[in-house]
């Protein structure tokens, strides 16, 4: 063994371990070590990203790589986020799926950074961190009545539906008349699942608790307000066509709404999603023009309004008041000071989501974001903290198409096979002691196959159920984080 003396440790391909102002160089070669914190799309995709690299595929570098989750099951957003009669969610989980099969990359599930496992504690195992956390909370809205009871934030009704293990097991769907701010795709999910009958439901994955629930709703109208026209909607052709799919559902649009400028008209012409879109929209005006709706529940599509007050009686939401807007020439839009009010019991706000801080990551609290360059987490003197990266919505913001998280672990992964020569070296990187690790701290974690556990107690769960027609259900999902656990751990 050969010994230096050095004030930092810098990565040779060769195991290093500090000890005061010494580092002891063994002769042994060993794989770069990398935590992913976080087990969805961006996580997974990074993971998968730096396994194909050219560096790993050709042998210049051999990796170990660990996948961390705070809940017992893979998956985040997808599984967590996304609606359940979401059409690519089963495309987008396969593809995850696959990559975690192959058996080169470990999942350990209900783990929790800050928790479970402190920086130190994972420098002491692993040369790199990559933070891929993402966006869990609503984005904020500052205007009066926001907290007025029957007020929420979308993300909180779509942890209920998804069946988020560490979210109340009730919603009170109470309203006949609901307000959904946003023209994203979250507020298409958040709206269809509103107008959406219950037994129309039973086709997917959601728990027995959110079909009762949806089942006692007695909405009848839902009410969803964008900021901007129709030619600068945020929404994706599939989600705004899925609308239409809905039965015993009339979409019902307002003509007026219907304003264009240079900039609209610039944006049909040349974006192809728009112009599909816009193709959808003035097809459904049409046709409602022509035709007579009659179905038990609407779901009105506004354009051009912003949300300018939340109205309440006795703490409770009553109405909504918005702005009408004018379009500017430029793509944007202007207040007309001109106020419309709606009746009614509930509002939902999908403008968003918002990044939560870490321990021991800087943090920007106006972006919601951990404090990085292109994928290097940065300290206060902006300054990279070696091994340290993020990644995804945590590391952008939460915006764009799950798909988009792939051009930030390429970013990513890019950067950190460029500094793996300063990396910080872990004194502890032996990956198959790392389990007795955490079973010494007593965490009760879940592994892959675990994962396959639990996957096939759902799908049992759902073959042994029937959906509206009596047919059997693909799967029910499990949504007690105990009984997840028991489950994947086989207790």
């Amino acid at each position: 063994m050969n010994t230096k003396l050095t004030a930092c440790s810098r990565r040779t391909g060769r195991r290093t371990v500090n000890f005061e102002r010494k580092i002891f160089v063994s002769e042994a070669a060993r794989p770069l070590r990398v935590a992913v914190i976080g087990a969805g799309p961006a996580g997974i995709y990074t993971a998968d990203i730096l396994t194909k690299s050219e560096e790993v595929r050709t042998g210049a570098v051999e990796v170990a790589i660990d996948i961390f989750d705070r809940y017992p099951a893979p998956f985040g957003l997808i599984r967590y986020g996304v609606a359940p009669d979401h059409p690519r969610i089963k495309g987008i989980i396969t593809a995850l799926h696959k990559v975690l099969d192959r058996g080169d990359i470990r999942f350990f599930g209900n783990v929790e950074y800050g928790k479970d496992l402190t920086l130190a504690d994972l420098r002491e195992h692993y040369d790199a961190i990559i933070f891929a956390t993402g966006a869990i909370f609503d984005a904020p809205l500052n205007i009066k009545g926001i907290d007025l009871d029957g007020s929420y934030g979308a993300a909180d009704f779509v942890s209920w539906y998804d069946g988020h293990p560490d979210y109340p097991r009730t919603w009170p769907l109470e309203a006949e008349q609901v307000a959904v701010l946003g023209n994203g795709n979250v507020a298409l999910d958040v709206s269809r699942i509103l107008s959406k009958h219950a037994d129309d439901l039973l086709v997917t994955e959601i728990p027995e608790n959110v079909y009762e629930g949806l089942k006692s709703s007695p909405v009848t109208d839902v009410h969803v307000f964008g900021r901007r026209g129709p030619a600068q909607i945020k929404f994706t052709p599939l989600e705004l066509r899925e609308l239409s799919h809905s039965r015993d559902v009339d979409i019902v649009l307002y003509e007026e709404d219907f304003e264009f400028d240079e900039a609209s008209d610039e944006a049909i012409q040349t974006n192809n999603q728009v112009k599909t879109m816009m193709k959808t929209l003035t097809t459904w005006l049409t046709d409602q023009e022509e035709g007579e709706q009659t179905a038990s529940r609407r779901l009105h599509l506004h354009f051009l309004q912003s949300p300018h007050e939340i109205l309440g009686e006795d703490g409770k939401v009553v109405g909504i008041r918005m702005e009408r807007n004018r379009l500017d020439g430029k793509g944007g839009i202007e207040g007309t000071g001109e106020f419309v009010d709606y009746p009614v019991q509930a509002v939902y706000r999908a403008i968003g989501y918002f990044g939560s801080e870490l321990p021991e990551v800087g943090y920007d609290a106006d972006k919601g974001v951990i404090t990085n360059v292109e994928g290097r987490v940065v300290d206060e003197n902006g300054e990279h903290v070696p091994g340290l990266y993020a990644t995804g919505w945590i590391k952008r913001g939460p915006v764009g198409l799950i798909g988009s998280t792939k051009g930030d672990a390429l970013q990513t992964i890019t950067h950190l096979l460029e500094d793996r020569e300063n990396l910080y070296t872990a004194p502890e990187p032996d990956a198959d002691t790392f389990s007795d690790y955490l079973d010494a701290k007593g965490i009760r974690y879940t592994t892959w196959d675990g994962w396959h556990r639990l996957d096939d107690h759902e799908k049992a769960l759902g073959a042994a159920s029937q959906d509206a027609k009596g047919e059997p259900r693909e799967r029910v999902k499990v949504i007690d984080r105990d009984e997840m656990i028991r489950i994947s751990r086989g207790e």
